[in-house]
């Protein structure tokens, strides 16, 4: 049923993938191309990156290379019904508001990895930031303010240029394949290069940077998920960039319920951040749950495509 070159022990695992072999076999399973396609299909995979899915990343998802191999392998079952692969790449520089460097305590030490930075924080001086300080006191108030994530310090990840910025191999082996089987094109979209923000979800950043071109909402691409007959999202993690970009999408066409019927999401292909005193799955459930109360559905990888 799969590729040969396809190895569901390989993924999780580091390797040049095999962009030739991925390619031939897709020509070879003599598909129509995705443009005479009736039903329209794409799939979103959020941040599916070395340092999220494998097991010594930086920021390492538990459960998200077993997420991975039943998003590869619906991926395959389903080549002929899926029209368009999206894929988001998170995309850090060393400096940035939710890293370390850019936050001291007052004993001039830099935060621990999961230190929670709160606007009380900074204003009682526990917290002081090195860089864009008028900004970063009103970032912390803003977040607090508009019922935003909390500003969590993490460890560095997905930093541009490191093997940890990738796609799991074996994933882009599969979005290859895709590519020549149905003679279309994947869409990879950036985000989070921009120091002075997070940017969870892969369309917008948490607060607002209208001087950056990746400040604002991304209208030009959830105009074009409205020409699509079903839309498929899967990724990491679960807690954090899936739910921040299904969000998004569920915000922008809140007075479009035909469009959020569209929306499939697949629950068995993602996992949640592990926290030691937050318990980000049972945040993130009751977050799609009530997303689902507007329409989309929530769906497994075992499931047919419809």
């Amino acid at each position: 049923m799969f590729p040969s070159f396809y190895h569901p022990e390989q993924v999780g695992s580091l390797y040049v993938p095999d962009t030739a072999a991925a390619v031939h076999a897709g020509r070879a399973m003599n598909l129509n191309p995705a443009s005479d396609a009736k039903v329209r299909t794409i799939v979103i995979l959020v941040d599916p990156q070395v340092d999220f899915v494998h097991a010594d990343g930086m920021l390492s998802v538990p459960g998200a290379v077993e997420d991975t191999r039943r998003v590869i392998e619906w991926i395959f079952r389903n080549m002929g019904r899926i029209t368009t692969i999206s894929a988001s790449l998170d995309s850090h520089v060393p400096v940035q508001i939710f890293f370390p460097a850019w936050w001291v305590d007052v004993e001039g030490k830099h935060p621990e990895p999961n230190t929670v930075i709160r606007a009380d924080d900074v204003e009682a001086g526990m917290w002081t930031p090195l860089y864009e300080v008028v900004w970063s006191r009103a970032y912390v108030e803003n977040l607090e303010k508009y019922s935003k994530k909390e500003l969590m310090i993490w460890p560095y990840h997905t930093l541009i240029g490191t093997l940890g910025h990738a796609i799991t191999p074996a994933l882009y082996e599969a979005i290859a394949c895709h590519a020549a089987a149905r003679q279309t094109q994947p869409i990879f979209l950036e985000k989070g290069m921009i120091p002075k923000t997070e940017y969870y979800s892969m369309l917008e950043p948490e607060v607002k940077v209208p001087d950056h071109t990746m400040g604002e909402l991304n209208i030009s691409f959830l105009n074009m998920l409205k020409s699509y007959d079903l839309i498929y999202v899967a990724g990491q993690a679960k807690s954090h960039c899936v739910l921040e970009t299904v969000t998004s999408i569920v915000r922008y066409f809140a007075d479009e319920p035909s469009v959020l019927q569209k929306l499939r999401i697949l629950q068995d292909c993602m996992s949640s951040v592990v926290h030691p005193t937050i318990d980000f799955e049972a945040l993130a459930t009751k977050a799609f749950r009530k997303h689902a109360e507007k329409g989309l559905q929530l769906v497994d990888s075992s499931m047919p495509v419809r």
